[in-house]
């Protein structure tokens, strides 16, 4: 695998928990873990059910679309409970998704924080996701790539820390944008 292999990177924005509304999105196209070459961003709704149409559209539009090798995302959902059918992304895409954890979930808080804001439905695309991997000091689950390629990827992407480096610098963007300064993790 190329070492410049061509990367997006997806981290959602802080957000008060307690509003309704949107949430800013960040993107960033990286050529493997060294090189930031583009910024795309979008906005999904708090705890809503469009994050990942919101991501085709913003990929599918992009210039970077051509290049991308695989989508890089921070976690299974954006805005809370917006959460993404990595399946359909990929498959709508025609590229790999990862998704990057760095907590193994605790899959009965989650359901049940669903149970309580009656969006126990989501859970479904939560297991439809796939077994969740650990790698190295992270987890990861796939769509549309084996667990080889994926674990490629990330060595090839974990530059600076054990987040790849496209998830880390959308959190930063994403987080000083709204915050006026950057903070906390990926």
């Amino acid at each position: 695998m190329k070492q410049e292999i061509r990367l997006i990177g997806i981290d959602d924005a802080p957000f008060n928990k307690s509003k309704k509304g949107n949430v800013l999105v960040v993107a960033t196209f990286f050529r493997g873990g060294s090189f930031l070459e583009g910024i795309l961003s979008t906005k999904v709704r708090i705890d809503g059910k469009d994050s990942t149409n919101k991501l085709v559209r913003l990929i599918n539009t992009s210039k970077f679309k051509p290049q991308i090798k695989a989508v890089l995302l921070n976690g299974i959902a954006l805005g809370g409970f917006n959460v993404i059918d990595i399946q359909k992304l990929s498959k709508m895409l025609k590229i790999p998704v990862i998704v990057v954890i760095r907590n193994y979930p605790d899959f009965e808080k989650i359901k049940s924080a669903l149970i309580k804001i009656k969006k126990e439905s989501k859970f479904k695309l939560i297991e439809k996701a796939g077994k969740v991997e650990k790698i190295g000091k992270i987890f990861i689950q796939v769509a549309g790539i084996c667990l080889e390629e994926a674990k490629q990827i990330l060595k090839i992407s974990c530059t600076r820390s054990f987040i790849p480096e496209p998830i880390r610098i959308s959190h930063i963007i994403a987080s000083g944008i709204v915050d006026g300064e950057s903070r906390g993790k990926a």
